[in-house]
């Protein structure tokens, strides 16, 4: 149960723009990843090895402690290609921190048990169908072992919590109502529907994609009509149980979003306060406030807390207009914490 003075904390934190309170850090532990997605520009720096280390784990425990992180998202590239992965999830759970891995699946099979052990609940990328997913995915096979893996784990505990995270872009816009069909099929307990980003410098973006790269993923302005009634069918045949992560209307969202590249109305409003609840540590120790926005520090030269509430740091927060940033508007990853919310 989250303490009167942690929540107490997390609201000076969204009032006054300086952090006393961090409830969830996001780590890159590996800075390569195991496949070559056509959305993703990761995997194309795989020859520039980073990863973090034991020594930059324990190096951030008096931060975490100092804020109250509650949740570790293991992200990446692919976080289970750090040999240490699951050391660096012993030091944190020995400090009572829950850990979550977003991951592509190939390897969930071969650490299984493991997983079990030291993670407490999985989010795996998924685009479509078995042929659509490995197209996508650039990795023959690639479904197979996502589906290997989920059964290896609910074999050995039923209950145990694996969702997906599928994009919805261009490619595979059309196999939406298959995507909900097979996240079923493969034993997954819900699934969550985002638009691709193809404005930003994130995923390993040195600069943000031209023109012609981002049509490629979205959506053309004759395709919105299709989108449209896809997603309606999605709303009125899919829904009601849970499985759909989103609302209709966040799921009306992604249409609104390419919608508004051709001018169709604005790109759909969102309520986010990602850069006061949570940060991003990548593997060479960068901060970032979020996915999409620049670097503020490195851990490997200060420490994360004071990184978090340098001057910079806090003028960024207290003038960040989210209706008006560019970043933020075109976001298609808000989160919005409310600081009564417990993740333990």
């Amino acid at each position: 149960m989250q303490s009167l003075l942690h929540t107490y904390k997390r609201y000076r934190t969204l009032q006054t723009g300086v952090i006393s309170a961090m409830p969830i850090v996001v780590l890159m532990p590996h800075s390569a990843c195991n496949c070559r997605c056509v959305m993703c520009d990761i995997w194309k720096d795989n020859k520039n090895l980073k990863q973090l280390t034991e020594d930059d784990i324990m190096g951030l425990l008096s931060s975490l402690k100092k804020l109250g992180t509650q949740q570790v998202v293991m992200s990446g590239g692919e976080a289970l290609l750090n040999k240490n992965f699951f050391k660096l999830c012993e030091i944190l759970k020995s400090h009572n921190i829950g850990i979550s891995l977003l991951s592509t699946g190939l390897t969930l099979k071969h650490n299984a048990e493991q997983i079990l052990k030291w993670v407490d609940d999985v989010i795996v990328s998924m685009d479509g169908d078995e042929a659509l997913h490995d197209a996508i995915r650039n990795i023959p096979g690639a479904f197979n072992k996502l589906r290997e893996g989920i059964a290896a784990i609910k074999a050995i505990k039923p209950d145990y919590k694996i969702t997906a995270r599928c994009v919805i872009h261009r490619l595979n816009f059309r196999n939406w109502e298959n995507i909900i069909s097979e996240a079923k099929n493969i034993g997954l307990d819900q699934i969550s529907f985002l638009p691709a980003d193809v404005s930003s410098e994130a995923f390993n973006r040195q600069t943000g994609w031209t023109e012609p790269k981002q049509h490629e993923i979205l959506l053309s302005e004759s395709e919105l009509y299709e989108l449209q009634v896809i997603l309606l069918n999605i709303i009125i045949d899919k829904m009601g149980n849970g499985f759909i992560a989103e609302s209709p209307t966040k799921l009306q969202n992604i249409y609104d979003y390419y919608a508004a590249f051709y001018n169709r109305g604005p790109f759909p409003f969102k309520k986010c306060n990602a850069p006061w609840v949570s940060t991003v540590v990548e593997a060479d120790g960068s901060v970032r406030p979020c996915f999409f926005h620049g670097v503020i520090g490195n851990i490997h030269t200060d420490s994360l807390s004071s990184i978090l509430n340098s001057d910079d740091a806090i003028h960024f927060r207290k003038t960040l207009n989210m209706q008006t940033n560019d970043i933020c508007v075109k976001c298609v990853c808000s989160l919005n914490l409310n600081p009564r919310t417990s993740l333990n």
